[in-house]
């Protein structure tokens, strides 16, 4: 598809990291298809953008097993061709395992791992086909050091995002496609909002990073072909640390400081 602009698709669009991304890839005259529940905050982020870029709106709910096909359906129907696709939407389940139902667990596992895995399948036809095709998926720096206290499935689900992003982009790397597996630490958007742990978290400001700078920071790393994406020098630096320590050390360190970060009781 060469010579034609493209789109990028961008879940969980309607607040946070989703929409400082679908912001920063507007200001860079990129089209828009804006994803997430909230349609009327999409219309409202679409009407923004639009003098800048057209801003197509799709209102699903991703924990729907049948989102994702009824989505690409719905690109087709208008005759949107995808050129990146940006992985982004998710959310915490707050407490512990046994905590919650089963039927929370399931839903956030479709969210987070099914629908992740049937868009990046169903698109990658479309993405492939340019020239330039782009995969950016939003995990979290959980996602690189030891499960914390209440993080049963989020970690793992954000460490599956990161394999599951080394695996697509060895896959398309001869077809110019390039996958970034973006690992942002705490930011300000309205996750914690969401879980009600907002007022719970205890967490130095200097550790709080910008939902426009982790959005920027993102695309520029996906634009160089870098695979893992970490903003914020403190968090590589805590990175580099994890991985120089034994892991028996490293659980230790999160198991005394786990809830004060996010206490669960």
């Amino acid at each position: 598809m060469p010579g034609t602009p493209g789109h990028a698709l961008v879940t969980g669009a309607s607040s946070g990291i989703g929409a400082a991304i679908a912001r920063e890839y507007a200001r860079r005259g990129v089209p828009l298809v804006l994803v997430a529940r909230r349609e009327a905050r999409l219309q409202a982020l679409a009407d923004e953008l639009r003098g800048q870029v057209d801003a197509q709106v799709i209102a699903a709910d991703l924990a729907d097993p049948t989102a994702p096909v009824r989505l690409v359906d719905e690109l087709a129907a208008r005759g949107i061709a995808i050129r990146i696709l940006v992985n982004n939407a998710g959310y915490g389940v707050p407490g512990r395992y046994l905590e919650n139902d089963w039927a929370a667990h399931a839903a956030f596992l479709q969210v987070m791992v099914g629908a992740v895995s049937e868009l990046s399948w169903r698109l990658l036809p479309s993405i492939r086909g340019f020239e330039d095709g782009r995969v950016l998926n939003v995990a979290s720096f959980a996602a690189l050091v030891p499960s914390a206290d209440g993080q049963t499935l989020y970690a793992p689900a954000k460490a599956w995002l990161v394999k599951f992003s080394e695996s697509l982009a060895m896959e398309n790397i001869d077809r110019g496609v390039r996958v970034t597996a973006l690992c942002p630490g705490f930011t300000y958007s309205e996750f914690h909002d969401v879980t009600g742990t907002r007022s719970k978290m205890r967490v130095s400001p200097k550790l709080w990073l910008d939902a426009t700078d982790v959005a920027r920071f993102g695309i520029d790393a996906n634009e160089r072909g870098q695979l893992l994406a970490v903003p914020g020098w403190r968090y590589r630096l805590l990175g580099t640390l994890v991985k120089l320590l034994p892991h028996r050390v490293s659980m230790a360190l999160m198991a005394r400081n786990s809830r004060k970060v996010r206490p669960v009781d």
